[in-house]
C-alpha cells in the first residue's frame, strides 16, 4: 500500500502523473474541498468518486483559501494536517494543495476525465463546467448518503449538543450556536408555498410536500456562504386552528425531507398573532428579522429574502435586502403591496442560481 508520502504530492508533479496516467488509457477523476475535520460523509463520498475512475486526485484548499470564504475562525485543522488525512484513505490516489477557491486552474493542468462533486450541486452550480467539457471531460455528481458537514459538527459542538445524535439525521438540520464575530450574507425564506406546497393552515406533518427544487437550492446557497433563516407567518396558532406543537411537528416533517440534502437551517422565526392583532413580527414587519440579525450577525446589505407574497418583497425592501419572488404557493397573487421583485424564480434551485450567477458577474 502506497505511503502517505507517496500520495502527497505538489500540483505539478500530479498534474505529470495524471498525464502519464491518460496515455496509459487510465480514467482520472478529480475533487476537491478543504477537508475541515474529517467525517464519514467526507470517505463515503470519496469511496464513491473512486468507484467512478481508475485514479482519484483530490485538491486541498490551503488554509488561506478556506479562511477567505469560511471566515477568520476556520478552518479548524491545518492544511498539512487535513491532507494527510485525506492521502491515508484508501480511496484516494493523489493530494495536493492548492491556494485559489475555484477549480479552473487545477482542471486546465490535471485535465481530468471526471470532475466530481457532491449531489448539493447541480451541473449549471459547478463553476468549472466549462473548463472541463472545453477538452472533453465531464462534470458529474455523487449524491449525497451521509449529510454532515463539519461547519454543523462546529456548531453543534459550540452550543453543547455534542452528546446527542438522532440517526435519522432531523435534529440535525437545526444548529443552536451562539452569535458568530463574523457578519455574513443569509436567505430568509418564508415557509409554506416556497419550501413546502402551500395549503391553508397547514398543521398535518403528514401532508407535509417539499416542493421541487426547494432543498436543492437551499444546499447551494448555504454552499455558498449564506445562513438559512425561515421566517414564517403562522396566524392560524393566534385564530385557534392548531397549536404550537402542531407547528413544531410540521417542522420535523420538514427537517425529515431536508436531511438528505444535508441542509441546516440556522434558525426558524413566526409570527403565531391572529390577523387582527397588531404586532411587530407579522410580515412585513421587521422584528422576527431583527431578531435574526441580532442571533446570526447577519448583513442585511448582502442578504436575499424569498416568498411567494409581496408582504416578503416588502419586507425585503424596507430592510435593504435582495428580493425574489417564487412562482410557486401564492405567486405574489396577494396584492397586498406594490413592490417589483429583483428576480421571479421558478423555484429555489431556480433562486440559488440567479444569485451565484449574480456573484459570479
Amino acid at each position: 500500500m502506497p505511503r502517505i508520502a507517496d500520495k502527497l504530492l505538489d500540483r505539478d508533479e500530479v498534474a505529470r502523473i495524471c498525464r502519464e496516467l491518460r496515455a496509459k488509457g487510465q480514467t482520472v477523476g478529480f475533487t476537491s474541498g478543504a477537508y475541515d475535520l474529517l467525517h464519514a460523509g467526507h470517505a463515503n463520498f470519496l469511496e464513491r468518486a473512486r468507484a467512478l475512475c481508475d485514479a482519484l486526485v483530490v485538491g486541498i484548499n490551503t488554509d488561506d483559501s478556506v479562511r477567505r470564504y469560511k471566515g477568520p475562525d476556520r478552518p479548524i485543522v491545518a492544511e498539512r494536517q487535513r491532507a494527510e488525512l485525506v492521502a491515508a484513505l484508501e480511496a484516494v490516489d493523489y493530494v495536493f494543495l492548492f491556494s485559489e477557491r475555484r477549480n479552473a486552474r487545477n482542471i486546465e493542468l490535471i485535465q481530468p476525465d471526471l470532475y466530481v462533486k457532491a449531489g448539493d450541486y447541480e451541473k449549471p452550480g459547478l463553476t468549472s463546467t466549462e473548463v472541463v467539457e472545453r477538452y472533453g471531460g465531464e462534470a458529474r455528481r455523487i449524491d449525497i448518503e451521509i449529510p454532515l458537514s463539519t461547519t454543523e459538527i462546529i456548531e453543534r459542538i459550540r452550543s453543547g449538543e455534542v452528546g446527542r445524535a438522532d440517526t435519522t439525521g432531523a435534529e440535525m438540520c437545526v444548529s443552536l450556536d451562539a452569535p458568530p464575530a463574523k457578519s455574513s450574507p443569509a436567505v430568509f425564506l418564508d415557509r409554506d408555498g416556497t419550501i413546502n406546497r402551500e395549503i391553508e393552515y397547514l398543521h398535518e406533518p403528514d401532508r407535509f410536500d417539499l416542493l421541487p427544487g426547494a432543498g436543492e437550492g437551499m444546499r447551494r446557497f448555504a454552499d455558498m456562504g449564506y445562513r438559512i433563516v425561515i421566517v414564517t407567518t403562522q396566524a392560524g396558532i393566534g385564530l385557534g386552528y392548531f397549536t404550537m406543537e402542531d407547528f413544531y411537528q410540521v417542522n420535523r416533517a420538514m427537517f425529515r425531507s431536508l436531511a438528505s440534502f444535508g441542509v441546516t437551517i440556522d434558525r426558524i422565526y413566526f409570527c403565531p398573532h391572529g390577523l387582527g392583532e397588531k404586532c411587530a413580527c407579522r410580515k412585513p414587519g421587521s422584528a422576527l428579522f431583527e431578531r435574526a440579525r441580532r442571533d446570526l450577525n447577519i448583513d442585511f446589505s448582502r442578504s436575499v429574502c424569498i416568498g411567494d407574497k409581496t408582504s416578503d418583497l416588502e419586507a425585503a425592501r424596507r430592510l435593504g435586502m435582495t428580493k425574489i419572488l417564487v412562482r410557486t404557493g401564492h405567486a405574489g397573487g396577494d396584492g397586498e403591496f406594490e413592490v417589483e421583485p429583483d428576480f421571479i424564480a421558478s423555484s429555489l434551485a431556480d433562486a440559488a442560481r440567479w444569485v451565484l450567477d449574480r456573484e459570479r458577474a
